[in-house]
């Protein structure tokens, strides 16, 4: 057992594997029944940069505000005895500013808990139940409504009667303009849907049918020619949500996996759509502090080359994309839909394997 994971109050983490700990990968901490911290691993000394002896001086408990989500996560995993996760917590400790991270807690035989923390924005990952940027995508959006739509029809309309009496030679340039007005005119369209202030009408929904529908428009058009299959867990109860926007998010997820698999090249691509259900996932909404479970879990995975990393940080965000002649509309709308499920959306990429995950709540 190494130093730093060696419990600093004798023999009460006895059973821990100390080598394991520390090779785990996120930052693990584990808080013994009277609240004081006993044993971190490297990940945990590195985040905060501090040793255990440091970390470990007073209460942890003590140290942190009563209304702490980490107080809560600890509370809600030595209650009920069980492995929960929380999306979306404020972790302030050690006097360090103020970081959003996803946690687990997990009771130990002991009457301990051993706290692990996904800090957002590790490589590979993004998280995201509110992404930034959107609320400046609504305010332009809104704007390019009213000031461009407008002005757009007269110029459309010129190019046309331009083009009714130009010569041959001069038509294209005037259809040029007409094609070009259309595409702004689009862009716009498109830009407005992220209006925050129309309602989400929820209501249960069974997902295995929108993503049945989803499956069938994507294998009579995108997913042309790929393997598609799915692994549903029959079991799942309804989620609470609004079917024409569930049917867009997975479409949308389904048409970049589509493309992502086709990108191989070798007539070998392949979506696979899982379902499963996720006990104790709770995700936090906008205003930080309201959690609310979200367990049904729908994965759309493929075997594409994967999203490059120098975008992956700011995937969800909006104006990002990978295509030549993409908007990068089309994942923030997808996590603003999401998030108006009270959901999340995140994902993991490498070579060859791509899984977007998209969690919701259940009707109740």
């Amino acid at each position: 057992m190494t130093e730093r994971a060696r419990p600093l109050l004798g023999s009460r983490v006895v059973d821990m594997k100390a080598a394991a700990f520390d090779l785990i990968p996120e930052p693990s901490l584990v808080i013994d029944p009277d609240g004081a911290l006993v044993a971190v691993n490297d990940a945990a000394e590195a985040l905060f940069g501090q040793g255990l002896a440091l970390l470990a001086r007073g209460r942890f408990r003590a140290a942190l505000p009563p209304d702490s989500h980490l107080v809560a996560l600890i509370d809600r995993a030595s209650n009920e005895q069980a492995r929960v996760r929380e999306h979306g917590i404020v972790v302030n400790l050690f006097g360090q500013p103020p970081f959003e991270a996803d946690g687990a807690a997990t009771p130990l035989d002991d009457g301990s808990v051993l706290l692990t923390l996904h800090v957002r924005g590790a490589l590979g990952v993004e998280r995201s139940t509110d992404p930034a940027g959107l609320r400046s995508v609504v305010g332009l959006g809104r704007m390019l409504a009213h000031e461009i739509k407008n002005p757009l029809a007269g110029i459309r309309g010129a190019a046309q009667l331009l083009k009714t009496g130009a010569p041959p030679e001069d038509q294209p340039l005037a259809q040029l303009i007409v094609d070009e007005t259309d595409r702004i005119r689009r862009l716009v369209d498109r830009m407005t849907v992220f209006a925050d202030d129309v309602p989400t009408d929820l209501e249960p929904v069974n997902i295995h049918q929108v993503l049945d529908r989803v499956r069938a428009l994507a294998a009579n058009g995108v997913a042309d020619g790929l393997g598609l299959k799915e692994s549903y867990d029959p079991s799942l109860p309804p989620v609470l949500g609004d079917e024409d926007q569930l049917i867009q998010i997975f479409l949308n997820l389904v048409k970049n996996a589509a493309e992502a698999a086709h990108g191989r090249g070798d007539g070998r691509g392949e979506i696979h759509i899982f379902t499963a259900y996720r006990h104790g996932v709770r995700v936090r909404g906008a205003d930080g502090r309201t959690a609310k479970g979200a367990p049904l879990e729908i994965r759309i995975q493929d075997n594409g080359p994967g999203v490059p990393a120098a975008i992956r940080e700011a995937l969800f965000q909006p104006f990002i994309s990978t295509k030549a002649h993409g908007a990068g509309l089309g994942l923030a709308l997808v996590a603003k839909l999401v998030a108006s499920h009270s959901g999340l959306i995140d994902f993991e990429s490498e070579p060859g394997r791509t899984v977007f995950r998209v969690l919701l709540p259940v009707a109740s």
